[in-house]
Formats: C-alpha cells, structure tokens, sequence
C-alpha cells in the first residue's frame, strides 16, 4: 500500500510540476481528482470516521460553516466543499485547492476542542483554500496541489495503525508538511477569525487555542522544526488575533442576533 502511494505521489507531483503555473480551475481539478483518489484509500483500511462523536461535531461545525465561506469565495470559481475526519492521534488538519478538507480526530480529542475552537481551525484551514495560498506554492515551484498543515502547529506525532501511516505518507508526499509563508498564515488566521465569528462561533476563543496547541506540541521535532522559521510565533499570533477581536465580536454578536 505504502509503494503503491509512493508511486500515485510520484505521478501526481509530476504533473504539479509540469503545471506549475497552472490556472486555479486546473489545479482546484487535480486537487479534487487526487483527495477522491486517496480519500477512498483512507476509506479501504477503514480509517475514516463518520459515526463518533468528535466526527459529527466537526461535520456539524463544517457544514455551519460553509454557508459562508462561499460568501467570502473572491476566486471567481465555485468550490466543492468536502470534507472526512480522520482517525488519527495526530494533530493536524488541512485544506486543498477548491476547499477538500481533512481533519484529524486527535486534534479534537487530545485537546478536548469545544466547537468553537474547532470552528477556529476549520476556519483557518478555509482561509488558505479560500486565498488560493495552495496556488501561490505551486506556482512558486513547490510542486505541491494541497494547501497546508495547521499552521504553527501542525504536530508530528506517533500513530500505531496502517490506516494513520497512510494519512502520514500523504503529508510527506504530497507536500502537507511544507510551511507558508509568515503573511500567508498571517491573513489565514485573521481571514478565518471573521469567517467563523460570521458563523455563530465565539471568537474569543482563538488567541488562547493557538497557545493550547503550543503547549501540547511539547519538545515535538520534525514538523515543527520545519515551521519554525516561517510560521508566526505564539506570541505574534495571539497579539495579533487580540488586536482583531473587537471586529470579530460584532460579526458574532450580529450572527448570534441574526439567528436568534
């Protein structure tokens, strides 16, 4: 299975290459083409949750969600929202171009995530999809077609069963490990902080999340070696989500109005 993924990998990040300057309808295609592809390898070792509870909170969350973040789509192309939760205890979660999402049960239940703060990291993950910052490193020549891991803490964990290997080697190979840039998480966590204040979620929760998930990265390497040098630091990034949170709150409390 792992050669076989190995071998799918290879082809697809050819073709990325060879597309590197591809337009944002042919690379939102491939990416959908691959995340069906794989997605249904997830599915065959049966590591795809859709029946536990943190699966139909984050399902529950997702949808509320998507409403308006076709709202916020400026791409000029219509998305296909997806998304399958993960069994995994890894922490991570991620988007592709044209909004196909992943999102890891380890991330909810290790850090026990209320909603809110899981509606913090679905919108964070929406905000790369919806910038088309996926699009931004493969025309950079990264050859990747998948937008990002969890921003500062995209975590590096162990994970015992075949089926989460798996979810691994999709990391490594299809580039989920790669950092944005400093402005592209930057605007992904201020662009998300809106976007889920705009869906009913409390905002306030979002500086103190990113310092929880901080904190459960441990003395973790790999992963987070490689995030440290472009992702903003804890300190910046909650500074900057406490500069932003009176905005927020007033698209809270109109959503909250809005819907009783």
């Amino acid at each position: 299975m792992k050669k076989q993924l190995k071998s799918f990998a290879f082809a697809v990040l050819a073709g990325a290459v060879i597309t590197s300057c591809a337009d944002s309808a042919s690379i939102n295609q491939e990416a959908a083409s691959s995340y069906t592809q794989e997605m249904g390898k997830i599915r065959s070792q049966g590591a795809i949750d859709t029946t536990s509870n943190t699966a139909r909170r984050i399902h529950h969350v997702f949808n509320k969600m998507v409403p308006y973040a076709n709202q916020q789509n400026e791409t000029g192309l219509e998305f296909n929202w997806q998304i399958n939760v993960i069994k995994s205890k890894e922490l991570n979660a991620w988007a592709m171009p044209g909004g196909k999402m992943a999102f890891y049960t380890g991330l909810v239940d290790t850090l026990q995530l209320n909603d809110n703060e899981i509606a913090v990291v679905m919108g964070h993950e929406m905000a790369h999809a919806l910038k088309e910052h996926g699009k931004a490193k493969v025309n950079f020549g990264m050859a990747t077609n998948i937008a990002a891991s969890l921003g500062h803490a995209a975590l590096s964990t162990v994970i015992g069963s075949s089926a989460s290997e798996l979810a691994v080697g999709l990391t490594k190979d299809f580039a989920l490990d790669k950092p944005y840039s400093r402005s592209a998480e930057t605007e992904a966590d201020e662009v998300g902080l809106m976007l889920m204040a705009s869906s009913g979620y409390n905002p306030q929760v979002a500086p103190g999340l990113w310092q929880k998930m901080a904190k459960a990265s441990g003395g973790s390497k790999g992963v987070l070696d490689v995030l440290a040098s472009t992702h903003p630091s804890d300190e910046s990034r909650q500074e900057n989500l406490q500069r932003l949170l009176p905005e927020a709150m007033e698209l809270y409390k109109a959503a909250k109005n809005k819907n009783g």
